[in-house]
C-alpha cells in the first residue's frame, strides 16, 4: 500500500512535470538547432530505459525486502497486541530476539537494495553528463562553422542539463517507489519502544517457596480520578481469594499492578514468603523473578502464529512433551488437539483463527499452569465459557499438582466461580469494603449481597428485553 501511494502520489506527478520541461527544453534547443538533439535524445531514451532493463533484478531485491518487512511487520503486530501475555510468560527477551533478527534481515535487504539504487545513480549522473558535453561539443562545433552564434553555447548546455536532470530525477523515482523504508523505520521505532514500568537499580531476588501477596495503601489512576484508593488486600500463601466488584471499579487495575505493568503512585504491592518476615516489592524483582513467579491470565490472551504447542510453551519454552500432555490434559484441551489435523503440531493461524473462544480460555490457562507460577491471577479468564467450561476449569485447577502450594486471585462475576473461592474481596470505591468467605458475607447481606442483586436484575431486564424483541420479530407482519 505504502509503495502503490508513493507511485501515485509523487512518481506519476514527477514523470508528466519531467516530460513537460523535457518537451520545452528539447524544442528550443530543436530550434537552435536539430543537431543538438542528437545527444539529448538518446540520452532520455536510456534514462528511461534503464528502470526496464534492470526491472527483473529490482523486482527480485524488492521482493526479498517486502518479504522481510512483511514478516517483522506480522511479528510486530503480534509482539504489540501480546505484550502483557509475552511479559507475564516471561517471553519478551526472545521475541525481542526474534524482532532483532528481523531487523537485521530487513537492513541486509534494503543495503542490496540501496546499494544497487546508488551505482543505479551514479550511471545516470554520467549519462546526463555526456549527453550534455556532447550538447556543447556539438553547439561549439555549429559555433566555428558559422552555423550559431557562439553566444547560445552556454545557453545550449544550460538548456540541455535543464533537459535530463528531470528525467533523471524520474528514472530514479520509478525506482524508488516499491521502497518501504519509512514503514521499517516505524516497526522499528514500535520495537524499541521503552518498557512502561522501569527496572530496579539493584533488583532482589524473589523469596523462596511458596508466596502470598499484599496491596498496602495503593493509590492508582489513570490521570483523572483515581481507581484504586487506600487498597488494602493480602492474599496468604496457598489462599485462593476471589476480588468482586461492579464494572470499573478497578479489579482489572489490580491485576495490572500485580503483573508490574503499571507502579502504584503510593503504596505498594509485595509479595509475602509463608514466614511473613522478609516481602519484597515487585519494583525491587529482577523482570525474570517477577514472570517466573507470579502469571496472569487475562479475557483476551493473544495467540501466536505458531502450532498449538509453541503457544502452550510460551512460557515454558524447556517444558517437556510429559509436561506438556499433562496440562493439555489438565485443561480438557485433549479433545481439542486430537480435532486438529496435526494434533498439537497443528498452525493456530493468525491471532488464533482456528480456535473458539472458549478453546482459547483454555490454553491461555494451560500456558499459564505449564509455567508453574507461584502466584496465578485470574482476570475474568473463563468469561468466554459456558457454565460446565467454567466449572471445568475450575476442576483443573484443583487437579494441578501445584495447586496447594500455588496462591490464586480470581477476578470474575459469575457466582458460580466466585463461591468455589477461600475468601472473597469486595472491592467498590477504590477500597476492599467487604471480606471473608460466600457463607458468611451472604448471611451479612452487605456489599457482595447488594452486588449479586444488580447483576440478577441487570441479568433479568436483559431477558425481558430479548424476549420482548423476539416476540416482537415474531408477531411484525413480512414486508
Amino acid at each position: 500500500m505504502e509503495a502503490l501511494e508513493f507511485f501515485y502520489a509523487h512518481a506519476i506527478a514527477q514523470l508528466l512535470a519531467s516530460g513537460l520541461v523535457f518537451a520545452a527544453a528539447a524544442t528550443v534547443l530543436g530550434v537552435l538547432g536539430p543537431w543538438l538533439l542528437l545527444a539529448v535524445v538518446p540520452a532520455a531514451l536510456l534514462l528511461l530505459w534503464s528502470p526496464l532493463l534492470e526491472a527483473r533484478g529490482r523486482a527480485d531485491r524488492g521482493a526479498r525486502t517486502r518479504a522481510a518487512l512483511a514478516e517483522l511487520s506480522a511479528e510486530s503486530v503480534e509482539t504489540v497486541d501480546g505484550l502483557r501475555e509475552l511479559l507475564m510468560a516471561g517471553a519478551l527477551g526472545r521475541t525481542r530476539a526474534r524482532l532483532r533478527s528481523g531487523g537485521r534481515r530487513l537492513a541486509r535487504a534494503q543495503r542490496a537494495e540501496q546499494s544497487w539504487e546508488t551505482g543505479a545513480g551514479a550511471a545516470r549522473d554520467l549519462l546526463v553528463v555526456a549527453a550534455v558535453i556532447g550538447v556543447v561539443a556539438a553547439a561549439a562545433h555549429a559555433a566555428g562553422g558559422g552555423r550559431l552564434d557562439g553566444a547560445w553555447t552556454p545557453a545550449a548546455m544550460a538548456l540541455a542539463l535543464g533537459a535530463l536532470a528531470p528525467v533523471a530525477e524520474s528514472a530514479a523515482a520509478l525506482g524508488r517507489a516499491g521502497s518501504l523504508r519509512a514503514a521499517a523505520a516505524r516497526v522499528r521505532a514500535a520495537v524499541n519502544a521503552p518498557a512502561g514500568a522501569p527496572a530496579p537499580a539493584s533488583p532482589l531476588p524473589a523469596p523462596a517457596g511458596p508466596l502470598g501477596l499484599r496491596l498496602s495503601g495503593v493509590r492508582f489512576g489513570y490521570g483523572g480520578a483515581p481507581v484504586l484508593d487506600g487498597l488494602d488486600l493480602t492474599v496468604r500463601p496457598g489462599e485462593t481469594v476471589a476480588l468482586v466488584g461492579a464494572s470499573g471499579v478497578g479489579k482489572t487495575s489490580c491485576a495490572h499492578l500485580l503483573a508490574r505493568y503499571w507502579d502504584p503512585q503510593d503504596g505498594t504491592v509485595e509479595l509475602v514468603p509463608q514466614a511473613a518476615a522478609d516481602p519484597v516489592d515487585l519494583r525491587d524483582l529482577a523482570e525474570d523473578d517477577l514472570r517466573a513467579a507470579v502469571c496472569v491470565v487475562g479475557q483476551e490472551a493473544p495467540l501466536f502464529h505458531g502450532t498449538l504447542a509453541e503457544n502452550l510453551r510460551l512460557g515454558a519454552p524447556g517444558a517437556t512433551d510429559r509436561e506438556l500432555a499433562a496440562v493439555v490434559r489438565i485443561c480438557g484441551l485433549t479433545p481439542v488437539a486430537e480435532a486438529l489435523p496435526q494434533g498439537l503440531d497443528t498452525p493456530v493461524g493468525e491471532r488464533g483463527a482456528t480456535l473458539s473462544g472458549g478453546q482459547r480460555a483454555r490454553v491461555a490457562l494451560a500456558r499459564g499452569l505449564l509455567a508453574h507460577p507461584r502466584i496465578l491471577v485470574l482476570d475474568e479468564t473463563t468469561a468466554h465459557l459456558d457454565h460446565r467450561g467454567d466449572a471445568e476449569l475450575a476442576r483443573a485447577l484443583t487437579a494441578d499438582s501445584r495447586a496447594r502450594s500455588r496462591t490464586t486471585l480470581i477476578i470474575a462475576h459469575r457466582p458460580a466461580t466466585v463461591r468455589r473461592a477461600d475468601r472473597i474481596a469486595v472491592l467498590d470505591g477504590g477500597r476492599i469494603v467487604e471480606e471473608g468467605t460466600w457463607d458468611e458475607l451472604i448471611r451479612a447481606g452487605g456489599a457482595l449481597t447488594r452486588l449479586l442483586s444488580r447483576q440478577g436484575e441487570a441479568q433479568e431486564g436483559e431477558t425481558r428485553q430479548e424476549t420482548r424483541a423476539a416476540a416482537t420479530g415474531d408477531s411484525a407482519p413480512p414486508r
